[in-house]
């Protein structure tokens, strides 16, 4: 029966993703606002948090009825998280499909903020583009949340972890050891299992607060995945993605473990479908009868997995972590909102995917 539900899981995947791959051909000339020439190659300027804010800003004031800016939260340094929603009805809580994307968590992976940030303009300038109707479908059906930049502190300072001070790797010392903690290793999911399995989770690596590795004294410690926390809890979407870079390949829960989830044929389904669109290689892994365990603790796709049901993935854009040729840019910009189209569209969808295949 698993076979089946995931058999007719693929079905509706061709239906969503012959929808989207529709949208492909006009993304380029659809865009209203073109991205710079390209024709005299000069590397990429990369927005900067203020850039950020200052943009988001100006498209909500121009694009008040379709999207919202709110800060979630504050970092160590002040500066605020923000938080972009858009749909029809962008003021209220519809019931509605939600998906969120979300980049930075790294603050020296810039990449994923270009990606947000493409993708919002082109929802707004498309919304009333006679010849793309399937975007003013997805704005019409669909809550869809973007925090661009997890880590405005690191990608400030163009450093890995946040810029908040460490006090010892467990809090405990009163002087100041060290700044920044590794944010993709704070979720709280699952925590304890470094102790049990100390080499098989790196933990000489996550404990020293000095490590680029530093997971933080304690689950959720930071500002900014404490934020994460409280925005999940309290909004509904069913899909999200994590940006990062670099590698082009995908992952999704489990990180921590060769076991697989309950939700192992929708997560192959929407992954494989995810990576036919950007060619990036799907890691899947191998379901024993007694699992293995080691890998990554802490990531924001394993808890937003277990604490919401969420389908959330990891993507790791690009072949470097920040690659300068505005071409490569624009490629990337290209490839993930046809992606983001797609996971809109399967949003519809998803939940009552898992109830067949639960009750297969």
């Amino acid at each position: 029966m698993k076979t089946s539900s995931l058999i007719l899981a693929k079905k509706g995947v061709i239906t969503w993703l012959s929808a989207v791959m529709f949208l492909l051909v006009p993304l380029s000339s659809a865009f209203s606002v073109p991205f710079p020439d390209q024709s005299a190659f000069e590397p990429y300027q990369y927005h900067t948090y203020q850039e950020l804010t200052d943009e988001l800003h100006s498209l909500q004031e121009n694009y008040s009825s379709l999207m919202t800016v709110s800060s979630i939260g504050k970092t160590y340094e002040g500066r605020d998280l923000w938080m972009v929603k858009l749909s029809d009805n962008v003021d209220q809580e519809e019931d509605e499909p939600g998906v969120l994307f979300m980049a930075a968590h790294h603050g020296n992976e810039w990449p994923g903020v270009e990606i947000c940030l493409f993708f919002i303009r082109y929802m707004l300038e498309n919304y009333q583009n006679t010849s793309l109707p399937e975007i003013k479908n997805i704005m019409n059906t669909t809550q869809i949340y973007l925090l661009p930049m997890v880590n405005p502190d690191g990608v400030t300072a163009d450093t890995r972890k946040n810029c908040a001070p460490n006090h010892g790797p467990y809090g405990k010392r009163s002087t100041v050891t060290s700044y920044g903690v590794n944010l993709n290793r704070n979720y709280g999911d699952p925590w304890f299992l470094a102790y049990l399995l100390p080499m098989r989770y790196s933990l000489p690596f996550i404990i020293p607060d000095s490590s680029f590795n530093y997971r933080g004294p304690y689950p959720f410690s930071e500002n900014e995945t404490k934020a994460v926390k409280v925005f999940a809890e309290t909004h509904e979407f069913s899909i999200s993605i994590s940006y990062h870079s670099y590698g082009e390949f995908i992952v999704y829960p489990w990180m921590h473990t060769t076991k697989q989830t309950p939700d192992e044929p929708l997560f192959r389904s929407v992954g494989e479908n995810i990576s036919l669109m950007n060619n990036y290689y799907l890691m899947i892994k191998k379901d024993r009868l007694i699992p293995l365990y080691g890998g990554t603790l802490g990531s924001s796709e394993n808890w937003l997995y277990r604490e919401k049901g969420s389908i959330s993935f990891t993507i790791e854009v690009g072949e470097e972590r920040r690659p300068m040729d505005p071409q490569v840019i624009y490629d990337l910009c290209m490839t993930q909102t046809a992606v983001h189209l797609y996971l809109c569209q399967r949003a519809q969808t998803i939940e009552a995917e898992k109830t067949m295949l639960h009750h297969s």
